[in-house]
C-alpha cells in the first residue's frame, strides 16, 4: 500500500509543506528514505522502528520506501519521525489513511514511542493556519509556543500509542495553553537598579525613546554590559504581532527555552567580541539565525530592540 502524511519543514524562520509518502511493497526487508534527507532524518529508521515495536505495533518484513516531497529541498531535523511512523502504520493496514487527512504531524519519537520536542513549532503553527489545516499534532512541550496561534486546533499526544488510539476512534484530544493576552517586559535586570552613571543612563533613555543606536565605550568594569543588559526594561512592550515574530526566530534557532522572549521581553544578545562572522550573521546549508537576527524582529527596526552588547574592552564593536 501507499500512504501519504502531511508534515512541515523549516527554511530560515518560515515553514513549508512536506508530504511524507510511504510505500510498503513485497520484497526483502529494507528501509529507504529519499528526498534529500540529512543524517538525522535517515537515522529515523532506527528510532521509528523501535518506537513502533515498543508501542505494540507490527513492522512487517517488507521493502519500505519513504519519500519526503518536495524532493529537491534538503530536509533536516527529527520532526519527521512521527509522520513516518504514521505513514508506515497506514501503508501496512494498521491505521485508516482517512484518519490522517487535513491534519499536519510533526515531532520526534523516542525508542519507547514518546513524542519529544522539536524546533520551530511556532513557525509550523503559523504555516498550518495559513494553509487551513484542521489540526496540528505536535509534541506536548511545544504546545505553549504554538498556542499563540489562537485560531489553530492543537493536539499533543504523550506517545505514539495514544495518538494512534485517538486516530482510530476518530477524535483527537485538543490541547492548548492560554497564551498571555498582554506581553509584559518582566526581567531580573531592571534599569532602575543602576546607581550613578547619569550620562550613560540619559543616553540610553534618549536612544530608547527615539529608536537610536548606542555605542558604549569605556575600560573594563565601567558598566557598559550592565547598562546594555538593562535596556530592554525601558523599551516599548512587545505587541502580540511583534512577539510572534521574535519567538519564531528564537524557536527556529533552538534557544527559546534559554531566554525570556517567550514572556514578551524584548531580546538581548551579548556575544563575545571574538565571535565568528558566521555566528554573528548566521550561516549553514539551510540558514540558521545568527546573533544579529536573534537581537531583532525580521520586519522591524533593529534599533527598537536590545541589540548586541559590547564586550568588556574599550574597542568593543
Amino acid at each position: 500500500m501507499l500512504a501519504a502524511v502531511r508534515s512541515a519543514a523549516l527554511v530560515g524562520i518560515d515553514a513549508y509543506d512536506v508530504i511524507v509518502e510511504v510505500d510498503a511493497a513485497p520484497g526483502l526487508p529494507q528501509w529507504t528514505i529519499v528526498g534529500l534527507a540529512a543524517g538525522a532524518v535517515k537515522e529515523s529508521r532506527e528510532r521509528v522502528g523501535a518506537a513502533l515495536l515498543n508501542s505494540g505495533f507490527e513492522v512487517p518484513p517488507r521493502r519500505i520506501t519513504v519519500n519526503l516531497a518536495p524532493a529537491d529541498i534538503r530536509k533536516e531535523g527529527t520532526a519527521f519521525d512521527l509522520p513516518i511512523a504514521l505513514g508506515i502504520l497506514a501503508a501496512t493496514g494498521q491505521l485508516d489513511p482517512g484518519a490522517l487527512h487535513s491534519r499536519l504531524f510533526v515531532g520526534e519519537l523516542g525508542l519507547d514511542g514518546a513524542v519529544r520536542t522539536m524546533r520551530g513549532a511556532l513557525s509550523v503553527a503559523r504555516h498550518a493556519l495559513r494553509n487551513r489545516v484542521s489540526t496540528l499534532v505536535l509534541p506536548p512541550p511545544n504546545v505553549g509556543e504554538a498556542s499563540r496561534v489562537s485560531a489553530l486546533a492543537l493536539s499533543a499526544p504523550q506517545c505514539l500509542r495514544d495518538l494512534v488510539r485517538e486516530l482510530r476512534e476518530g477524535t483527537l484530544t485538543i490541547a492548548r495553553l492560554d497564551a498571555p493576552s498582554a506581553f509584559a517586559a518582566i526581567d531580573a535586570s531592571d534599569f532602575s537598579d543602576v546607581v550613578g552613571q547619569a550620562g550613560a543612563k540619559r543616553a540610553l533613555e534618549v536612544a530608547a525613546a527615539g529608536g537610536h543606536n548606542v555605542l558604549l565605550i569605556g575600560p573594563p568594569g565601567a558598566g557598559k554590559t550592565m547598562l546594555a543588559r538593562r535596556m530592554p526594561s525601558i523599551l516599548p512592550v512587545l505587541s502580540e504581532e511583534e512577539a510572534l515574530e521574535v519567538i519564531a526566530i528564537h524557536s527556529v534557532a533552538g534557544v527559546l527555552d534559554n531566554t525570556s522572549v517567550s514572556r514578551g521581553v524584548r531580546p538581548f544578545r551579548g556575544p563575545h567580541h571574538t565571535i565568528s562572522r558566521a555566528g554573528l550573521i548566521g550561516s549553514g546549508p539551510i540558514p540558521r539565525p545568527g546573533e544579529v537576527s536573534l537581537a531583532r524582529r525580521p520586519s522591524g527596526s533593529p534599533s527598537r530592540l536590545a541589540g548586541i552588547t559590547g564586550c568588556s574592552r574599550s574597542h568593543a564593536p
